[in-house]
């Protein structure tokens, strides 16, 4: 798991074509399929208690987030990313 530093950010575009701001919470590759995967929620809600967080299966070009973006359709992918963020969210040590 990355956990990157607040600073790290991605804009999107949504279905209007405006683009919005997004801080990345983690990264991390699944060893079980082998693909990776980012955790995002809006820019403008890092000052709020809860936040809208988003993920995303993706593949990263040469160690860095340039990379499309795709969603997660499957259940069992689903679940693996949720169980991953609720470790993320109950360790202290990995959420500073």
């Amino acid at each position: 798991m990355s956990s990157l530093n607040e600073k790290d950010q991605i804009t999107l575009v949504n279905e209007d074509g405006e683009e919005e701001l997004f801080n990345v919470l983690f990264t991390f590759t699944s060893d079980k399929n082998g693909k990776s995967y980012i955790l995002i929620y809006p820019a403008s809600d890092e000052d709020k208690e809860e936040v809208d967080i988003q993920a995303y299966a993706f593949n990263p070009d040469d160690n860095n987030l340039e990379g499309e973006l795709v969603p997660i359709e499957n259940n069992d992918e689903w679940k693996m990313v949720e169980e991953v963020l609720n470790t993320f969210l109950d360790d202290p040590s990995l959420n500073n």
